[in-house]
Parts: C-alpha cells; structure tokens; sequence
C-alpha cells in the first residue's frame, strides 16, 4: 500500500496529514474542531479532501479518543469529541471521501506510531502511557495492538489504586490517573503551597501568588529552578507512576514501557521519581526490568499510527 492519511480528532483541533509507508508526514492540515458531530465529519472530510489534491491515497485512518468497537467503524462513547455514543464514524467519513476508512482509538494509533517509529522502535512488546490531563494508554504485545473483545482494552488510567479514593471523571473513586497524572501533578502542588507558602515562593510567583493560580507548566518551571515544593510534587506522581507501571509489568512483561503525553515534557523530573519507584517495586518481586523511554514523536504521533493502521 502507498500513501494513506491520518486523521487525529482532538476536543480542540483535528490534525490531518498524508504519510509514507516510512511514517514520514508529507502534508498536514490542520482545523478547529466543530461542536456539531455532523460537522466533525463534515470537517474530517474537508481535511481529507483537500490533502488527496493531486495524490494517490489509498485508505484513511482516524484517531478518534473515546470507546472504539473491536471493528474499528464505531466510536462508542466519547466525552471530548461531540459527545459520541454509537458514532458511525467510518461510514460516514467513507461516504464523503470514497476511500477505505478505519477507525482507532487515539492512544492505540499514538502508540503504534511510537512502536513502528519512534521510541519503542525495535520491541514488540510494549506499553505506552500518555502522561497528560489524566492517562491514556495502549499495550502492544508480539507486535500487535491489544484491543480486547470489546476494542477498548488499554486503559490502566482507570485501574483503582486507592479504595475510596478521588473521584475520577469516568465515574469510579480512586483511579490511577487521579495520582499520576498532569492533573495530580498540579494538585499536589497546589496542597503543598497552602500548606508551606514560603517554601513556594519562586511556584507562586509563576501564578497569581495563590495555590489556586498554579498551572501544570509553572509546576515544571518552578521544579527546574529548584523550588522544593514543586519538586516535591513531581516525586508525588512519580511515585504513583512508577508503583503503577510495576503493577503494569507483573502482568503484561513488556519490553519497554514508552511515556508520552505533556508532563513527560519535564524529563528527567519525572522519570527520576518514576523509575526509582518502579524499580523498588520491581526488585521486590525479583522481575527484569522494561527499559523506559520518552516519546519521541510529538504532537504528529497520533496522525502518524492512524495513517499507518490503514494499512493493516
């Protein structure tokens, strides 16, 4: 198969391109994404269109977040992008482009970009999180994406870590992503700046001078300054992050664990905390450790594994 496109639907944006069979982007768009669900197709369609200009395209995929069925036309639920449910996204984005359409999750399509190209190039066995507002996630094993019976399988963000803990927005206490995400990172870092506001000083001062003004980048920031309590807060969900991967490990045995998402952007001020107690957790149960890499591909990685899961 030559040149397919991808098609990564976000609340915001919806970010098109054509790609190889190399995983190189020759041609992108980019829109804002309707509120309308008949004018997200509509929009998809446009993109596509316009990018088939004068091209050989022979299949589309789109990267939809939410609950895809394991036939890959369906998008079942989904809160971010016009609150889908039962959304026959394929036929619909088929009937006004002409060409062969897949439908995939956006974790799924992210992180087979990351696997086929990017980070986890060279393992088959992989799990990809996507350390942002909560935690997304995809798990490859034998060089094939896990989609389970129903297609929606690869959602650790929603294991229960906590009895009764914070509630999460899919409805259950206690879920991983309310500690080891980009949320959970600012929450800590607001609860520690009420707590020793001196302590805090250079944090605050990225903000409002309040905790409440604190945003998930200024935690960043304040961290590569030293500032202690934002450096406390990156041990915070690191600590959870890594308890949680080893979790991750002692059932699925990856090769590689591949981090992407907006707080993996810190570095090493994330996967310091994180590996430390990753590998504690792991020694204790005598395991071989998945090696453990930042994504490498960006913004462009869910386009990128879409457009090379229509392929497939």
């Amino acid at each position: 198969m030559g040149l397919t496109i991808g098609v990564d639907i976000g609340g915001t944006k919806i970010l098109a391109g054509v790609v190889d069979a190399a995983g190189v982007v020759l041609d992108r768009v980019k829109v804002p994404t309707p509120t309308d669900p008949a004018a997200v197709a509509e929009a998809i369609g446009d993109a596509v269109r316009h990018l088939v200009r004068d091209r050989e395209v022979d299949a589309v995929g789109l990267g939809a977040a939410g609950f895809i069925a394991a036939d890959r036309a369906t998008v079942m639920f989904s809160a971010n992008v016009s609150a889908w449910v039962d959304e026959p996204l394929r036929d619909r984005i088929q009937n006004l482009v002409g060409l062969p359409v897949v439908v995939e999750n956006d974790a799924n399509a992210a992180a087979w970009a990351e696997v086929r190209f990017g980070a986890g190039a060279g393992h088959d066995d992989v799990v990809c999180l996507t350390i942002g507002t909560g935690i997304g996630g995809a798990i490859v094993q034998e060089g094939r994406l896990v989609r389970g019976r129903h297609g929606i399988a690869g959602e650790p963000g929603h294991m229960r870590v906590v009895p009764d803990g914070l509630l999460c927005g899919c409805g259950n206490y206690g879920c991983w992503e309310q500690y080891a995400s980009g949320n959970a990172l600012t929450r800590f870092a607001r609860e520690r700046a009420a707590g020793e506001p001196r302590a805090a000083e250079k944090l605050l001062a990225f903000g409002d001078g309040t905790p409440d003004g604190i945003r998930g980048p200024h935690v960043t920031q304040a961290a590569r300054l030293d500032d202690p309590i934002a450096l406390a807060a990156f041990r915070d969900i690191g600590e959870w992050l890594g308890q949680g991967m080893a979790d991750l490990a002692a059932i699925l045995d990856p090769g590689a664990f591949v981090l992407g998402g907006g707080v993996s952007e810190a570095g090493e001020l994330l996967l310091e905390p994180t590996l430390s107690a990753y590998h504690r957790v792991l020694t204790r149960g005598h395991r071989p450790a998945a090696e453990v890499v930042v994504a490498t591909l960006g913004p462009e990685a869910g386009l990128v594994g879409a457009a090379d899961l229509a392929r497939l």
